[in-house]
């Protein structure tokens, strides 16, 4: 059998496309918790920073496995019900927003003090220093480590097979049932390492323009 009359090639696309829409979904929810999260953490009220940095330890040291089996197998038993891939995309966007928190805390970090001292100088409140003095700055310095973010995204989106989805895990697993063909899981791998690098090349372009910018 020639190479291109390989007849999985629509299932393998079709994994591939639901990799990907897991992987977009998840890390764009990744992007707005870590907003939220990194406000709490910077806020002036203390239950926030506590609540904050709460999320960010505990999310940080509880493996993904685990919260994906919770949203699939646990919520259902207290009554919270959702779609598969509505879970896993929920669960995928909450781990992987701690490490996107962390990452714009240390962009923050780097902030110089008297950016915010000046905002608050010509009027600014805490919220407007944030969003329209601090993040934006910070931002520019955090593009490599969000980046990071999205290649670990993609990689744990694979996660999603053991739960019965046909991403590109799950499509080789159901070949590799009938065809007897594990070699196929090497092609997955790169098919992996394709979309990081893809991942990687975009994130260091936009570092680059950002770092111009300044």
């Amino acid at each position: 059998m020639s190479f291109l009359a390989w007849p999985y090639w629509g299932m393998f696309a079709s994994g591939l496309l639901l990799t990907l829409q897991v992987s977009a979904l998840a890390y764009a929810g990744a992007l707005v918790l870590g907003v939220i999260g990194v406000m709490c953490r910077a806020s002036r009220i203390l239950p926030l920073r506590w609540m904050g940095a709460a999320y960010v330890e505990s999310i940080r040291n509880v493996p993904s496995l685990a919260l994906v089996f919770i949203a699939v197998f646990g919520l259902p038993q207290i009554g919270l019900t959702m779609p598969l891939i509505t879970s896993v995309v929920v669960m995928l966007a909450i781990y992987e927003g701690a490490f996107a928190c962390e990452a714009l805390r240390s962009g923050i970090n780097c902030v110089p003090v008297g950016s915010a001292e000046a905002a608050r100088a010509l009027g600014f409140g805490n919220r407007e220093t944030l969003f329209y003095v601090v993040l934006p700055q910070a931002a520019r310095s955090v593009v490599q480590p969000l980046t990071n973010v999205f290649i670990k995204t993609v990689i744990n989106s694979s996660l999603i097979a053991i739960v019965g989805l046909p991403d590109l895990t799950g499509i080789a697993e159901r070949i590799n049932i009938r065809e007897a063909e594990p070699m196929l899981f090497f092609g997955v791998g790169l098919a992996y390492v394709a979309i990081a690098l893809l991942g990687g090349l975009l994130g260091g372009y936009i570092d680059r323009k950002a770092r111009f910018s300044r």
